[in-house]
């Protein structure tokens, strides 16, 4: 271990616990300890540490020497991941806005509830933090010029974001009265996860290029390349980034299909079409006597392609070409088609609401049932349940049950699988619940077999009805951890586990990319909110999109079906065992 990683973890640490209102002291020893370990003139931290020169540096501390400790042992923190599962993911977001600290982010989510930039951002447009004591409007403004910044230096965003984005910008073209049709095409179109920049393709009754010279000369651009063409790219003041394709009315199917892309797909199309007498010229397509061919929509392109319709979800390259040509491409699932969800957290753990209230917002969105999966007694970092505090959960879920109607309530448990790959719970106690989902919430740095291995065991163990967040990846932020995942979904296929689709736009884990592969063994796919309050059961809409990528349809997804068969479901796997 190297001091500079070392360094870079303490220093997290020191700013979680700001964050959390720890003492000036505490916070202190953790960037000393990080400011001590720069001096050393070393690439390796271990022989310090075993000779116990370590713990004789100044500004080491028996707390941050038990961090290095993890460092050199295992390669992560299990301290700092203690403190990122108790922190709003967005709140450390704050930190990388210039100028702001954790001491001013500390004082921005108490007094507005301010949680991300985009929270951030409103406040201060808004004039709300302006109001604030010590603020007002030029520190709002400076607070703006760092976001600004921020977006200049990265642009790519959880697909949320930039789905919001997108739907904003194409609200403000079609807005424009020389534009008689526009929709959002691009990597926001396909759904992909991190979309850097929003694409918009603009049908226009006047000469295309002047009707994008326009959008380029609005108030807000900061810059524009391509102004005199009818393919612009604009940057906004705050980053965001537009690719705007105008067009004459009759091109406008063919330049939303190209505009969506992906390359390769379009590519393979364009191949077809030539196999088949047709060229594509710009945005018009010619046949072989180079007339010109009318193209309405885009099912009418694919068909010139000998291809049924693809939904624009598939649109990478995947394979698609070779279902459309076949006539199998599926009906692809629908957020309507969920009866409910599974992967929910309740103020009994770390969620923010009670269970009562999360079964509420299940109901007033349409959904029949609720699994509510609290966190295990290992997970202490997150208010993990004792066998007492399960126990005394069941009891108030029968309750629920027995007095109101609405949303069932399903009693389930979000399980560590622990460094072993066994389950965190006796078999008695894990026999209790109705389904259990299990999760690697630690140790991400081991080796691949040896991870696989850890995975592999715990699917062997018959009371695990579903694998939750399989490669553990933070998009934006952590890679996934080192597994076999194919090994993963063979096995799940063999024994009847469950796969999560875990629907958090951070995770969106499983990959769709691997989704081909889990439909072909069999292995069901659970599309999982992971919910902490009842805001938070709306991130399926995002993980169904990743499931219509994948190629799921309404019959791989266990929670399209009732409570009733998802509770067959878990006592199947439980009977048939393992292996």
């Amino acid at each position: 271990m190297d001091p500079r990683t070392a360094a870079h973890v303490l220093r997290q640490i020191a700013a979680h616990l700001e964050l959390h209102g720890e003492s000036t002291f505490k916070v202190r020893a953790y960037e000393q300890a990080a400011t001590a370990l720069l001096t050393l003139d070393t690439d390796d931290l271990s022989p310090m540490y075993r000779s116990g020169e370590l713990a004789k540096l100044q500004g080491i501390g028996p707390a941050t020497l038990s961090v290095v400790r993890d460092l050199i042992e295992t390669g992560e923190s299990r301290y700092l991941e203690q403190l990122r599962a108790t922190t709003p993911s967005g709140l450390l977001d704050l930190l990388r806005v210039p100028g702001l600290g954790t001491a001013k982010i500390k004082k921005l989510h108490e007094a507005l509830g301010i949680d991300s930039i985009e929270s951030l951002e409103d406040a201060a447009r808004d004039g709300r933090l302006a109001k604030l004591p010590r603020y007002g409007p030029k520190t709002a403004a400076k607070i703006l010029k760092g976001i600004e910044f921020l977006r200049r230096s990265g642009t790519r965003r959880l697909y949320p974001a930039a789905a919001v984005e997108g739907a904003r910008l194409l609200a403000m073209v079609r807005a424009h009265p020389a534009v008689v049709n526009a929709e959002l095409a691009g990597s926001v179109r396909r759904h992909a996860e991190t979309p850097r920049d929003v694409d918009l393709v603009a049908a226009c009754r006047e000469r295309p290029s002047e009707v994008a010279a326009s959008f380029a000369n609005a108030a807000g651009v900061r810059s524009a390349r391509g102004i005199g063409r009818a393919a612009i790219s604009i940057t906004y003041v705050d980053g965001t980034c537009l690719d705007l394709y105008c067009v004459e009315p009759a091109d406008f199917a063919v330049a939303l299909w190209r505009a969506t892309g992906s390359d390769a797909h379009v590519e393979q199309v364009t191949e077809r079409l030539g196999d088949r007498g047709f060229a594509l010229d710009g945005d018009r397509l010619v046949d072989a006597r180079d007339a010109l061919v009318a193209v309405t929509d885009e099912a009418t392109l694919y068909a010139h392609a000998g291809l049924a319709f693809i939904p624009p979800e598939l649109r990478e390259g995947h394979g698609e070409i070779g279902m459309a040509a076949h006539g199998e491409i599926p009906a692809l699932v629908e957020t309507s088609d969920l009866r409910g969800v599974l992967h929910c957290h309740s103020s009994w753990s770390d969620g923010k609401a009670t269970i009562a209230e999360m079964a509420d917002a299940a109901a007033e969105r349409g959904w029949s049932y609720i699994g509510i999966t609290d966190h295990s007694q290992s997970a202490f970092y997150a208010s993990g349940m004792s066998r007492d505090h399960v126990l005394a959960q069941h009891d108030e879920i029968d309750a629920l049950n027995a007095t109101r109607t609405g949303a069932r309530i399903l009693k389930g448990i979000e399980c560590d699988i622990l460094a072993d790959g066994s389950l965190d719970y006796d078999d008695a106690l894990l026999d209790r619940f109705d389904f259990v989902v299990g999760s690697v919430h630690s140790r991400f740095a081991m080796d691949r077999a040896t991870m696989t291995a850890r995975v592999l065991r715990a699917l062997d163990d018959p009371r695990l009805t579903i694998l939750g967040h399989p490669t553990g990846r933070l998009l934006l932020s952590r890679e996934p951890y080192p597994i076999d995942i194919d090994a993963v979904i063979d096995r799940a296929g063999e024994v009847g586990v469950a796969i999560e689709l875990n629907a958090d736009p951070h995770r969106l884990d499983l990959d769709w990319r691997h989704i081909p592969r889990a439909r072909e063994r069999g292995v069901l796919i659970e599309i999982g909110p992971d919910a902490h309050s009842p805001r938070g059961l709306d991130h399926v809409h995002t993980g169904v999109g990743i499931a219509r990528k994948g190629g799921l349809t309404a019959r791989d997804v266990l929670n399209t079906r009732s409570a009733d068969d998802v509770l067959a479901f878990a006592r199947a796997r439980h009977a048939r065992g393992g292996r």
